[in-house]
Parts: structure tokens; sequence; C-alpha cells
């Protein structure tokens, strides 16, 4: 090795360094770094160097004196890493503390980013915590809390009929769901193909609405729908009237329903006093998920009417109907269960499953 400031290069060094500069599978850097020792021992001035290889000069510099220090050792390049945090019963706690409070720049949660730049920790420790303790700040949810006294004996009415009905007697949910749009796209929908999800035009037109009533047998799962244009006591009551007509005569006929004004009117108090086989379970306050034909409904909104085109009401009604007729085709009771002992419940804590 020379012991002046110039590079020299031995015939071992001088090789190696031109492999190194004409390879195509070694990092980029490494062939820089030959590239810009072989200029130097030819002598060649920093400017072009410079200009040749797009550097500046103390990388030159920089490199020059690793060589004459340590020769092609010298170009290597070690990167130890950060050293792995050890994440200690005092650090969850820590993190898990300071997760439960709000942050202090007026956001309403944190990311593992923000939350480790407040603790001085590193993000991946946060998440590895986060993960392990099950929390999901970026995640919502909602409940609905009822507020009926007698939310007790009204849900296990309920409930009781779907596990144990009574021998021989037939029930039914029902429900009605209103003010379902007929919404045309004014522009083209681009179908669904490799890489590229279904699109929609933004713009829409709207042809009118309608209401859908539908009663689920709980034994077989069945639906029994109707569509109207109101949703009023005498569209109720013809309905129920329909689901009786679906009946043996004289068998016993339980309706679970909720506390809609529509439900409780004069007329439908008359068709019960006609028909005493009847008999009603009403929902407690704020729980109509109690009833399983609020999971057909959510099942139906999916897959026919949040992505569906309508040219009309009329053209709404028949693709609900072939819809309900489908469906029924093939239809199976629901498994439902109840698993949330307080007067609320949140959405990951209805199964609803068997469809």
């Amino acid at each position: 090795m020379a012991t002046s400031n110039e590079v020299w290069l031995t015939p071992e060094q001088q090789l190696e360094l031109s492999n190194i500069a004409q390879s195509r599978s070694l990092p980029a850097g490494y062939v820089f770094r030959a590239k810009l020792i072989l200029m130097l021992a030819e002598h060649i001035s920093f400017n072009s160097i410079k200009e040749r290889l797009q550097t500046s000069a103390p990388t030159i510099i920089r490199w020059k004196q690793r060589f004459l220090q340590s020769g092609l050792d010298g170009l290597d390049t070690f990167h130890p890493g950060q050293k792995a945090a050890v994440l200690t019963p005092a650090l969850r706690a820590r993190i898990l503390s300071a997760t439960r409070k709000k942050p202090r720049d007026g956001s309403t949660h944190w990311s593992c980013r923000k939350l480790a730049a407040a603790l001085g920790v590193s993000k991946d420790a946060v998440h590895r915590v986060w993960k392990e303790a099950g929390i999901k700040p970026h995640r919502l949810e909602r409940y609905m809390a009822s507020d009926d006294p007698d939310f007790e004996s009204k849900a296990a009415d309920i409930i009781g009929l779907y596990l144990r009905p009574p021998q021989h007697a037939a029930v039914f949910c029902v429900d009605e769901k209103t003010a379902i749009q007929a919404l045309d796209r004014l522009d083209p929908v681009l179908p669904l193909s490799p890489g590229r999800a279904e699109r929609h035009g933004f713009e829409y037109y709207r042809h009118g609405t309608l209401s859908l009533y539908a009663a689920l047998d709980t034994k077989t799962g069945r639906v029994h729908g109707k569509t109207a244009a109101r949703h009023t006591s005498r569209d109720f009551v013809d309905f129920l009237a329909e689901v009786l007509s679906l009946c043996p005569p004289q068998q016993e006929i339980h309706i679970i329903l909720d506390n809609l004004s529509a439900h409780k009117t004069q007329a439908v108090r008359d068709f019960l006093q006609q028909h005493p086989r009847v008999q009603f379970h009403f929902t407690p306050t704020y729980s109509s998920w109690l009833n399983q034909v609020e999971i057909w409904f959510a099942k139906i909104e999916r897959e026919v009417i949040a992505r569906g085109i309508f040219t009309s009401v009329p053209d709404l009604a028949r693709k609900l109907r072939r819809y309900i007729n489908a469906y029924s085709a093939n239809a199976r009771p629901i498994r439902w269960k109840y698993a949330d002992t307080t007067r609320r419940l949140r959405t990951n804590e209805l199964t609803a499953t068997g469809h």
C-alpha cells in the first residue's frame, strides 16, 4: 500500500476492482465505490470524477481515505441496525396506559407513530403491544342502549320463541324497510376486470321510493315480501292478512315486531280481535336488532339495493321480488345467538349465520 496521499493499486486490486465495477449483480453502491477508486488510481481529477459519477467532493475524499486506510475492506459498509427494544412489563403498562388517554394535539385517537413519538419508543414496540392486547384505536363501534324497564322480560320472551317455539305454532319476524330509493346511474357502469373493481358513476337520478314489508319464518328461514308505495297502518294490516294466508287455519301464530306507531293503531287492534290466534311480541325500545328479519334486511341491502341500478320504481319492485323468491327457494333458518347480558349490543356481538 502506498504511503502517499495518492491511490496506487496492486495487480490483484486492479483486477478485483475492475470485476466489481463491471458487475451487474453486486449492490450499486459497491460498484460505484469500485469505479471511484479505479478513477483515482488513474489520477483523474476530482471535477471529472464528480461529473462522471454524479457525486460530490466530500464523498470522493471519504472513500479515498477509507481505501488508503483499509484497502478493499474499506469499501464495505456495515450497518448493525437498531438494537431490538425489550418489551418489559413496565413498558407495556406505560404504552397501554397512554393509549387509553386522548392525544394532547386535539386528535381523537392515537396512531402507532404518534404514540411512539410521544413516549419516545419505536413504533414497532407500540404495534406489538397493541396487537398482543387486541387494541385497535383506529376502529370505532357504536351501540344503542335500551331504556325499556321491561327489557329483560321482553328480550327473554323473544329469545324463547327462537330457541323453544311453541309446538305446532308459526313464528314470524315482521318489519318494513321504508323509503328504498330507485336510483338510476347517469353514467355507464364499468364492469369488474382483473386488477380493477366495478365502478359506478357519481351522478344518479331518483325515480322514486317504495317500502318493503317482510315476514321471515324462523323455522324455515323463508321470507314473504310485499312492496308498497307507502308504509301506513292499512298497508301493514293487509300484509298481515297475507302472512296469515300462508298458514293452516287455526294454527297459532306469533309475530315479532318493533314499536313503530303503525304497528299499534286501532286498525291493527281490530285485526288482532278478529284473529285471536295471532299474538304480537314487541321488541324492547331501541332493540329492533332482536328481530331476525333485520339480519335479512341487511343482507338484501348489501346484495341488491346498495349497488343496484333501477330504471323505475316498478323495476325496483321487480328486482326485490326476484331476489326474495330466489332467496326463499334455498332458505335455511338463521342460527342466532344473543351474547350480551346488558341492555346494549355492539355490532360484533351478534352472530347470525346459516345463509
